[in-house]
């Protein structure tokens, strides 16, 4: 089993979004590809509460279009906080998604986060958080999270299971794996349209295999590419490739 663990479906307001959803499916069957963990994110951020929900809606009908190719992420924004946890509660019980994402709306260290991070625990479910580490600014992510923010929250919640986004797509990968070093809670995707020698073996060597999971975030011949290249056995690249988001998994049982 190959599992994309992040994976984005088209907004509707593109005229073109049904059309997207498929060249996806299409890229990820010509690739092995078996299961994508997909989110839908609104065009413009602070996303509102109704501009979340819409996007679970339409991520819950690509679920639908797609039966056990396309896996749900709830993404909402926890500056909703009674809308955000009404919301993840009901993706996660009633439309079967199988965890959260949260993108830049606030660094995932910052108190109005933690309730969201206390409902995953509760529920059992991973939260793909959107990061890097930049020596630039980014103005329009003036609270993106990174590796360091990160293994702050998780050892604040050690049980909790957080999924850095983006290795290779991040800025200073090398910075992002050191600040992991140390945050067994947290895992690391492999995803980014970077393809630097050297990402995938020294996140190995540094986290351990377990702590990886594959992911694309539509770089999809870069995200193969870079775990087929890497300089690992064939065990570890299972593992990273399916296995350990096959855990993740099954510790809510929707596998």
């Amino acid at each position: 089993m190959v599992i994309d663990c992040h994976a984005h479906l088209a907004h509707h307001s593109s005229p073109s979004w049904a059309q997207e959803d498929e060249q996806l499916i299409d890229a990820a069957d010509r690739l092995g590809i078996e299961q994508l963990c997909c989110s839908i994110l609104t065009p413009t951020r602070p996303a509102t509460a109704d501009g979340f929900r819409e996007c679970n809606r339409w991520a819950e009908e690509a679920m639908r279009r797609f039966p056990g190719r396309v896996l749900g992420y709830c993404y909402v924004n926890p500056g909703y906080q009674r809308e955000s946890l009404e919301e993840i509660r009901r993706c996660i019980e009633d439309r079967e998604f199988i965890g959260i994402k949260l993108y830049n709306e606030y660094a995932c260290n910052e108190p109005v986060v933690w309730p969201v991070i206390e409902l995953a625990i509760e529920m059992k479910v991973p939260v793909l958080e959107h990061a890097g580490h930049l020596h630039y600014p980014l103005p329009d992510q003036p609270r993106i999270s990174d590796g360091g923010h990160l293994a702050e929250l998780s050892a604040r919640y050690p049980e909790a299971m957080l999924i850095c986004a983006h290795v290779g797509g991040g800025g200073d990968w090398e910075w992002t794996i050191k600040a992991l070093r140390n945050a067994p809670g947290v895992y690391l995707d492999t995803s980014g349209s970077v393809i630097d020698e050297g990402i995938v073996e020294m996140a190995a060597r540094v986290l351990g295999t377990d702590r990886l999971l594959f992911g694309c975030d539509m770089s999809m011949a870069a995200g193969i590419g870079k775990l087929r290249g890497a300089d690992l056995g064939r065990e570890a690249k299972e593992d990273i490739l399916g296995r350990n988001m096959e855990r993740i998994l099954m510790k809510r049982g929707a596998r």
